[in-house]
């Protein structure tokens, strides 16, 4: 294709001919001198052969790859690649009467690195990480509507936050089809309202479906504790797995708004549940010790490699303070969505919390995000999500 040329180093290429899907700007020879954020282009060796056509942007990921064939990317392109992701849902068996939320892209585990898309009913909602998905937005948003039996009537763009500041961009969230008709959506039979307009990524932490689902079996009986509790996803999951009470906790007084109506969606003046706004370690300092079921789901402690350090001596105070408080024979969900941290690492870290409480701990699963968030086996760094349910005596 016709596309802008950027040439790479001798010898830089190997990764990509492992088809791990990124250019770092440090394998870059020369770079065309009218090129710009977002344009597509293609990559070469050294020698001047086709490697992929991608995205180019500033930074220290110079292009993402979109395909390591020679194509253009068109319409086609993304309605192929778009319904190919469909499929794989289906396959999943994600689209069914009692279960309407469901990630439909993730990224570079949906071979379209830079561009999430979550579907909530008949809304897709979808956010640009790169420049160059920014500008694809429209044709992104015609291809969704596109695919075939997918019923999607909405696209609402949320990309305010998540594009590189330094772009310029000036994304605008808004709907780029439709219009907003409910924001009611179902997963496993249960109700919740999403708040992609202002809510935190995409309105909802589709990423937990799977482990909620395990938290249920776990609840019947126990005094739960949902920390980071957001708009309160494990809450009702344990109400419904028959917990004797629920104790929501989160610092935006928003988020706890959003769980109650959640808790009232499926569970009606319910009296098991009480929610609270308030900082996580104060709340878990000043508790009584009569919690036996404990999730921790903290927001990403480290969204960039310099903050590792940080943020793993949070993750063991944190850790250690549940190990503190929670009563002989509970549970423990603990989790890390923080990219930059990796499984040992965050092991390690509650490993450390664990000893310093002198308590008995073993580990009855290890968790990851489920498989509508799949990770390409070209690129490892897809995997994000860690967990471990803890039995403690």
């Amino acid at each position: 294709m016709a596309y802008k040329i950027i040439k790479l180093k001798k010898g830089k290429e190997e990764s990509l001919l492992r088809f791990h899907p990124w250019v770092f700007s440090g394998a870059v020879a020369s770079l065309p001198e009218d090129i710009e954020e977002g344009d597509l282009v293609n990559v070469v060796s050294n020698a001047g052969k086709f490697i992929g056509v991608g995205h180019y942007q500033i930074g220290s990921i110079a292009v993402r790859i979109l395909s390591f064939e020679e194509q253009e990317i068109n319409d086609n392109f993304f309605i192929e690649r778009l319904s190919a992701a469909y499929q794989l849902r289906k396959t999943l068996n994600l689209i069914r009467p009692d279960n309407n939320a469901f990630r439909l892209v993730h990224g570079e585990g949906d071979f379209l690195p830079g561009l999430i898309v979550d579907i909530y009913g008949n809304t897709a909602v979808v956010q640009a990480h790169s420049p160059g998905m920014h500008y694809a937005r429209n044709i992104i948003a015609n291809a969704l509507v596109a695919i075939e039996d997918a019923g999607i009537k909405n696209v609402y763009y949320k990309s305010e936050t998540t594009l590189p500041y330094k772009a310029q961009l000036d994304p605008q969230n808004d709907y780029i089809i439709g219009s907003f008709e409910t924001n009611i959506a179902t997963e496993n039979g249960l109700k919740f309202h999403v708040d992609w307009l202002k809510g935190q990524k995409t309105g909802f932490f589709v990423d937990q479906r799977d482990n909620r689902k395990l938290l249920e079996h776990y609840a019947k009986d126990r005094n739960v504790l949902n920390m980071f509790c957001y708009t309160g996803g494990f809450s009702f999951y344990a109400m419904r797995g028959g917990a004797n009470l629920v104790h929501s906790v989160d610092s935006s007084s928003k988020a706890i708004t959003l769980t109650n109506a959640n808790v009232e969606l499926n569970f009606p003046g319910d009296t098991r549940h009480k929610a609270f706004a308030e900082d996580a370690f104060k709340f878990l300092n000043e508790m009584d010790n009569n919690y036996d079921l404990i999730i921790l789901d903290p927001p990403a402690f480290a969204k960039h490699r310099s903050a590792l350090k940080n943020a793993l001596i949070g993750y063991r105070k944190l850790n250690a303070k549940a190990f503190e408080k929670i009563k002989p024979g509970g549970i423990l969900f603990t989790f890390s969505c923080s990219q930059a941290v990796n499984k040992d690492q965050f092991r390690l870290a509650v490993f450390s919390a664990a000893a310093q409480s002198h308590r008995k701990v073993r580990i009855l699963h290890q968790l990851t995000q489920p498989a509508d968030h799949p990770i390409n086996i070209y690129h490892p760094e897809g995997e994000y999500l860690k967990g471990l349910i803890l039995y403690v005596e």
